[in-house]
């Protein structure tokens, strides 16, 4: 049986490397609600085995049962027939049986009717359905839509939806790309106008939204009379009913199998999420990084199973008496492939950490905001501090800010280079329709785009890099048992020391062009420098891992060496050559 969960040593290795027993701990509430309910775990080993089981369960459904049908769902598509979408029969069938694994709420609180776990082990469940079907993940990832209006609506609005999406009764969207509003959100058009029922009513289009026929949708609408920038926006809540036309179904390059809608709103009532004015600048925001880390996932996935197909047709493919995966050139090229796409993993789960333990910092600080309101006592035991809770909440806001965007920006890039390579590795027939190597380069190519492109995950990472916020983390690594790697570990403070001159430089010239024709270089110099102690924190005692580490390593140091070299020694009035350039 083929089950992606059981057949990836790296992806189980890494549920029991990371350290997440007191960001369970603070999500179960000290383990108190065992006490309500039945299957919430009494103890973090018990916790563990939960996470194990409904991994095998999905890692199971994604080998055995999706992607056997993701060939037919790319052929297929999805068809507006009437005015309704019509997903192919293999998108219904699969989300049916997730629905059945109780797999449709996997954050969401237990009082709604979701598992309450970690988005650690949701991104994991996220990579094996991408692995299986990336287009499959795109509906089912939108479980964030959900998690959004956990965080931020009240607790009337919660109680009437979250059930829903916690049992799979309904799918969504969110309803934030105009035709003039696609990176540059603030300029969102669409009209919202206050009833005298308290009710809103949205007027305008909205384009290139993934499951656009979802029954609820998150619509980021302008709310205030007279405004043109992010304080006049609003999120909203909208039910699918008679006052929203979807006008049409893009015709895409990759993912057939979801559905990008353009839609027409006339009238269309919806309910206000939250407080007005604040739909861009926090709630989409928020939205938006969760977002980003499922399109880490949904890469990651889509990057494993290109390697995957490249390493079986490199041992079946005979040439020259033998079979090219015994080519040195072809070697090559698969073990780039799977080193990178541990490295990239590595960071992706470091990043879910990261965001994990924020989001259990606020879970606490909100409980005990609500106990010391109520007047009633503070529980007992560690994290009761609600000082030290809301500095270490600031540190960790902020390193979520900055490790969102670079752990997509990574993985992104990888996927699609990990395709194409893949591809390249099947020759000829990689590109006929026979293979499906060739699906996974259509597949990977947007992941690098939508939910911000690569060039904006840069824009968001480049404060922090410059800021301190990333030299504070990699002090941190640094500080780590590395005692069985001491010769790597040098290499890798060497690339650091490069890209901490690199950074200097572009703090001491203090030239925006300058900061910004090379944010590209300082993003990809973090990110290669932190996969690098992230990889070696996993080499200490694993043979294979120290391999892995040390092949990435050389490789990721003579990236950093020569980035370095353009920053360092590059200097502002090159940048007046840009217009010429380009010119004609």
């Amino acid at each position: 049986m083929s089950n992606f969960f059981t057949d990836n040593t790296d992806l189980r290795q890494t549920l029991h490397r990371l350290d997440l027993a007191r960001v369970v701990r603070l999500r179960e509430d000290d383990y108190a609600q065992a006490r309500d309910f039945a299957y919430a775990p009494r103890d973090f080993e018990d916790a563990l085995d939960s996470y194990e089981r409904t991994l095998e369960i999905a890692g199971e459904l994604a080998g055995e049962y999706i992607e056997p049908r993701a060939e037919d769902v790319d052929r297929a598509g999805s068809e507006l027939v009437e005015g309704e979408v019509c997903y192919a029969p293999g998108i219904a069938e699969s989300l049916a049986r997730l629905k059945q694994a109780d797999l449709m709420g996997i954050t969401l609180p237990r009082k709604y009717g979701g598992l309450n776990f970690p988005v650690t082990v949701s991104v994991m469940i996220v990579e094996m359905i991408s692995r299986a079907d990336p287009a499959l993940m795109n509906i089912f990832g939108l479980q964030d839509i959900g998690e959004t209006v956990n965080k931020f609506a009240d607790d009337e609005m919660k109680a009437a939806y979250l059930p829903r999406f916690a049992s799979g009764e309904v799918t969504a969207s969110m309803a934030l790309t105009e035709p003039e509003a696609g990176s540059d959100l603030q300029n969102v058009q669409l009209k919202a106008t206050e009833q005298p029922d308290g009710t809103w009513r949205l007027n305008g289009v909205k384009r290139f939204i993934t499951n656009g026929c979802g029954q609820i949708s998150l619509v980021l609408a302008r709310s205030e009379e007279g405004t043109s920038d992010a304080r006049g926006l609003s999120m909203f809540l909208y039910e699918r009913d008679e006052h929203m036309r979807i006008r049409r179904l893009e015709d895409k390059l990759g993912i057939h199998g979801s559905p990008t809608c353009e839609l027409q709103f006339d009238d269309a009532p919806a309910l206000l999420v939250g407080e007005r004015r604040r739909g861009l600048t926090t709630y989409v925001m928020s939205l938006m990084n969760g977002a980003r880390l499922a399109i880490t996932a949904q890469a990651q996935g889509i990057a494993e199973a290109a390697y995957r197909a490249a390493a079986k047709y490199a041992a079946e493919r005979m040439q020259f008496g033998a079979p090219i995966a015994e080519l040195t050139a072809v070697k090559g090229l698969l073990a780039d492939m799977k080193v990178s796409i541990e490295a990239s993993r590595a960071l992706m789960y470091e990043t879910a950490l990261i965001v994990d333990t924020k989001e259990a910092l606020e879970h606490r600080i909100a409980r005990l905001q609500a106990a010391e309101k109520a007047g009633e006592r503070l529980p007992d035991g560690p994290d009761t501090d609600l000082k030290t809770l809301r500095g270490e909440l600031k540190t960790y806001t902020r390193l979520a800010a900055l490790f969102t965007p670079l752990a997509k920006a990574c993985a992104t890039e990888m996927a699609n280079k990990v395709a194409y390579d893949a591809l390249q590795v099947h020759g000829g027939s990689g590109y006929m329709r026979d293979f499906a190597v060739e699906r996974h380069a259509r597949d990977a190519r947007i992941t690098n785009i939508y939910e911000g492109t690569t060039q904006l995950q840069v824009v968001a990472a480049t404060g922090g890099i410059l800021g301190g916020t990333l030299a504070a983390r990699l002090d941190e690594y640094d500080a780590e048992d590395f005692g069985a790697t001491p010769d790597l570990l040098g290499k890798v403070r060497a690339a650091r020391a490069r890209l901490t001159e690199s950074i200097a430089r572009v703090r001491e010239l203090d030239d925006i062009r300058f900061r910004d024709f090379h944010a590209r270089r300082l993003t990809d110099m973090a990110i290669d420098v932190s996969c690098s102690y992230l990889l070696l924190r996993g080499a200490q005692d694993d043979a294979r891992r120290l391999l892995a580490a040390e092949y990435f390593v050389a490789a990721a140091t003579a990236r950093v060496e020569g980035a370095a070299a353009q920053v360092v020694g590059g200097d502002p009035s090159v940048l007046d050559a840009l217009n010429a350039l380009t010119a004609g």
